[in-house]
Formats: C-alpha cells, sequence, structure tokens
C-alpha cells in the first residue's frame, strides 16, 4: 500500500541558460519524472541562470534555503574549497564512464556527500557530457610559449593550471562569452563540445578548435538539494529524487553523444579548423596538474581524503581501460566504416 502522500512544490535553479536544451535539459527532464512518478503532487519549477539566482550564486541558494535545490557544475565552487571540483572533474581526471563508476561504485557518492553536508547540501548525479573539447582560440596554439598570456574563459579548477603556464583564465558564464571573445577581451574560451558550442557562435570569433579537453574527462553535473528540505521528504519521495536523478544522468550523456557528430560536421563545413593541442602542451598541463594536486593534498585534509581514494580509483580503471576499451575504440576509429 502506497501512503498518500501531500502536494508539494519546489524550486530549482538551474546554472545554465535555457538555450542549452542538453544540459539546462536535464533539469527539466528530471522534474517531469518526479511529476510523472508522483501522479502531479510533486512539482518542481526549473528556473534558468538568473531567474532566481546568479548562475554561480545556486550552492548559496540551496545552502540558505532560498530555494530547494540546484542543478550545476561542482567545479564552479572551488574558490570555496577545491574539493568541490572532485565532485565534477579535475584536469587529467576520470572520463565519464569512470566517473559514474567511482560515485555509484566506489567511495564516491559517500566521500562527496561527506564533503557536501558541510554546506547543508546533497548531493545527486544529474548528468556527464563526456569528454570536452578544448576549446576556441582566436590564433593557433603551436607551441607552449603561444599559451603565455593567453587570456582564457575556462570553468572551474583548470584554470589554476594554466596559470602554472602563463596563461590568464577567467570563469565567465556561458551567455556571456561570445561578446568577450568578439570584443578580444579573451583570447580564447572553452565551453563544452560542437552541439553545445555551435549554438553559441563562437566559430565565427575563433576559428582554431582544439582538443582534447584535458581538464574535462568526464565532468558530473549535479543535483544539489538542501539538507532540511530533503529530511522532510516522506521515504516515496526519496525514492523518486533518486530514480528521477538516475534517468536525468542517464540521459544527457546520450544527447551528447548523439548530437556531437552532426554539429561537428557541421562546424568543419563552416570552416573551423579542428586540431590537436601539441604534445608538449599536453605533457607540461599534465605535469602542472599533478603538482598542483600535491600542493593542495598538503594544505586542504578536505581535499587530501577525497583526492587520494580518487586517484587510485583512476589507477586502477586507466589499467583496466588500456586493454579492452581503448585497443576496440582506436581499432574502430582507424578502419572504414
Amino acid at each position: 500500500m502506497v501512503h498518500a502522500q501531500s502536494n508539494l512544490r519546489w524550486r530549482l535553479a538551474s546554472s545554465f541558460p535555457k538555450s542549452l536544451d542538453t544540459i539546462y535539459g536535464g533539469a527539466e527532464l528530471f522534474a517531469k519524472k518526479v511529476g510523472e512518478m508522483s501522479g502531479g503532487k510533486f512539482q518542481i519549477s526549473v528556473h534558468p541562470a538568473g531567474e532566481l539566482l546568479p548562475p554561480f550564486g545556486v550552492v548559496d541558494g540551496v545552502q540558505a534555503g532560498t530555494v530547494e535545490m540546484a542543478h550545476t557544475v561542482p567545479y564552479y565552487y572551488f574558490g570555496k574549497d577545491e574539493t568541490f571540483a572532485i565532485g565534477a572533474a579535475i584536469p587529467f581526471g576520470l572520463n565519464s564512464r569512470q566517473m559514474s563508476a567511482w560515485t555509484f561504485q566506489g567511495n564516491g557518492l559517500k566521500l562527496m556527500r561527506e564533503f557536501y553536508a558541510k554546506y547543508n547540501i546533497i548531493n545527486f548525479p544529474g548528468g556527464n557530457t563526456g569528454v570536452q573539447m578544448g576549446g576556441w582560440y582566436r590564433k593557433e596554439i603551436k607551441s607552449l610559449a603561444d599559451m603565455k598570456g593567453l587570456k582564457m574563459r575556462i570553468g572551474g579548477f583548470a584554470g589554476r593550471v594554466i596559470e602554472r603556464m602563463g596563461a590568464v583564465s577567467q570563469n565567465i558564464p556561458g551567455g556571456e562569452v561570445y561578446q568577450a571573445l568578439e570584443k578580444g577581451t579573451i583570447d580564447a574560451a572553452e565551453w563544452i563540445g560542437p552541439y553545445d558550442d555551435e549554438k553559441f557562435g563562437f566559430y565565427k570569433v575563433a576559428p582554431n578548435y582544439y582538443y582534447p579537453g584535458w581538464w574535462e574527462g568526464g565532468p558530473q553535473i549535479d543535483f544539489f538539494i538542501n539538507t532540511q528540505a530533503y529530511a522532510k521528504l516522506s521515504a516515496e519521495y526519496k525514492a523518486m529524487i533518486e530514480a528521477a536523478a538516475a534517468v536525468a544522468h542517464i540521459d544527457m550523456q546520450a544527447r551528447y553523444d548523439a548530437k556531437n557528430p552532426a554539429a561537428l560536421k557541421t562546424l568543419v563545413k563552416a570552416g573551423v579548423k579542428v586540431l590537436p593541442f601539441p604534445k608538449p602542451v599536453l605533457d607540461e598541463a599534465f605535469k602542472q596538474s599533478m603538482q598542483l594536486y600535491d600542493e593542495l593534498s598538503a594544505k586542504n585534509p578536505n581535499w587530501k581524503k577525497v583526492y587520494e581514494d580518487y586517484s587510485a580509483f583512476r589507477r586502477e580503471q586507466n589499467l583496466w581501460f588500456r586493454f579492452a576499451e581503448s585497443s576496440f575504440d582506436r581499432y574502430m576509429q582507424s578502419v572504414k566504416l
């Protein structure tokens, strides 16, 4: 027998504009599923960035109970504590498959929930974009020297790494990036990948499109819920939240994987140059990332606790992926289909 549930209305603040149907759409799908499972009794209204809270203000809003929940990328809040970044993506971290494995079958969810509890938040994974592209550049990056003085819009934690390589990082919300590139306020910008990037039109002002986004091997988007609001839910409503988040989590990456190929072809037809980062640039970025993690482990106990588990998991995952996964992928990408 299902207990009679009371009618409930929640508000969800997204960090993204409505125009991004893939990433903003994850929150809409979540709310739709909760509504369906509850027979319309549990309604969650979804609000785009800036409507209720600024794009990067949603954690403060959830923490204070201004809204019951948010849909955001944890690494936006690394300024509060670098450990937030591990909950999304860190440079040269896990890919999306590995991130889901660490979260759901490793210690990821347990460790991140212990950390987020300090901010009055409980998290549910709510999407992943898969490996991202390395961004749009007004000029080509031919060597490490080209990184010196480069002003780049880069999300979250990677800014710390490119600054150690001589570049200047800027964390600008997605909706403001095009104007900054067009005016030359910045020289480069990364967002996500072909499908979303094409919508923003970055290729019109910065035609060099680099890969891979070494700072985002598998960035996880999360639903952050106010702890008190969550505690008041019935067991049934809690189960609906968990199930709806899981649907949104799987659907987001499927959407990106389905939509990116056609968008990449469109960009190439528009004259975009798709280029790999030179290996010396990747090698230096890797070296600086690992040094940064060692420094953080020495001074931030929150980081040290989570990163030790994460990095041990990453080592084992890459040992396995090297065999079946990577060799199958490499072969399939080498043959004419």
